[in-house]
């Protein structure tokens, strides 16, 4: 095995701008250098606004980079008490600390080994495909392990189950009925799932990738199944519960997006004749815009309007059993880094 004063962890998250006036140059880096129209960067800066983004240098930071940083902390004390103590390091593709400047930093501190985890479970060419290959490009010299998906990941699967656990009873009681739970993950654009032309973002048109499908919406569901599985053995009351899967957060731009939409799914499940419903994201590991927003305001809000009473679980956050299931990522890692 490496010696351990020469390996870490690196984990890589998505990124979201510190004050809202980075708004802008923050989506050319997520757009892969396409300039959004001003109509949609300011509507992206009123709903960063409403989840608290300030435009004054030096406050709290922004939920998703405090929050990844948290799990950064709760992952090297999970490693320390499996004797395992290694430095983890954070980060971003879109926004600071930028990836490149992160690896720069890990060589600066003699690190020659890493296993880097996507703080994404489920597996994207739009997601972990993009953060492999920011990664790779400025690894050289570095012996990288990288975990490509962990949708199944039984501590992850556990950590949902947990948060659907403890909101379930109450939830139902309120409504005087069982309640659906609909599942979401983040949608992609439909080039992502083809097969044949190049779909990460950046590449030439033509550019020749693997002719398999995108394993995401397979991988987001199977995330769902097994959450509600796991729940369904804890909690009886919920084995008799439908659920439902969609896909949210759409995007406004570069053509058709995967569905089902969040929206059709809510009216669907009224119009079964139900009064409430559970919505659950399993494809976020933290608070960001797309919760605090996108499910807390928007679809609370739409569903408020069609007659439905709209609960969510809390977020996995800092959850000490998605700090296991890191965790144990992070050992596996290892141990191919070793062999």
């Amino acid at each position: 095995m490496p010696q351990s004063n020469h390996t870490a962890i690196l984990l890589l998250a998505h990124g979201t701008p510190d004050v809202l006036g980075e708004m802008a140059d923050y989506l050319v880096k997520v757009t892969g250098g396409r300039a959004l129209p001003q109509e949609v960067v300011e509507e992206l800066q009123h709903r960063y606004a409403q989840i608290g983004l300030r435009d004054q240098p030096g406050s709290e930071p922004p939920p998703l980079t405090r929050w990844t940083f948290t799990q950064a902390h709760l992952l090297e004390q999970a490693l320390a008490a499996t004797a395992t103590p290694l430095p983890v390091y954070v980060g971003m593709r879109n926004w600071h600390p930028y990836i490149s400047d992160v690896v720069a930093r890990m060589r600066a501190d003699g690190i020659t080994h890493v296993t880097a985890i996507c703080l994404a479970p489920q597996n994207s060419r739009t997601s972990i495909g993009l953060y492999r290959r920011a990664l790779m490009a400025v690894a050289e010299g570095l012996t990288v392990n990288f975990v490509e998906e962990w949708p199944e990941e039984p501590a992850l699967i556990e950590a949902f189950a947990q948060r659907l656990i403890d909101i379930y009873p109450r939830a139902a009681a309120e409504a005087g009925a069982a309640i659906p739970v609909l599942f979401t993950a983040h949608s992609v654009p439909c080039r992502t799932i083809m097969t044949g032309e190049a779909s990460i973002a950046g590449a030439r048109p033509g550019t020749p990738m693997q002719a398999t499908p995108d394993p995401y919406p397979v991988e987001a569901k199977r995330t769902a199944a097994l959450v509600f599985e796991s729940a369904s053995a804890q909690l009886p009351q919920l084995a008799s519960t439908p659920w439902f899967f969609a896909f949210q957060s759409q995007g406004v731009a570069g053509g058709p997006w995967i569905g089902p939409t969040v929206e059709d799914t809510l009216t669907a499940i009224r119009d079964e004749g139900h009064t409430a419903v559970i919505l659950q994201p399993i494809g976020f590991l933290c608070d960001h815009v797309e919760i605090l927003y996108d499910i807390d305001i928007a679809f609370r809000a739409y569903a408020a309007k069609i007659g439905i009473r709209l609960e969510r679980p809390e977020s996995l956050n800092s959850s000490p059993t998605l700090a296991k299931a890191v965790a144990d990522l992070a050992c596996q890692g290892l141990k191919r880094l070793s062999s």
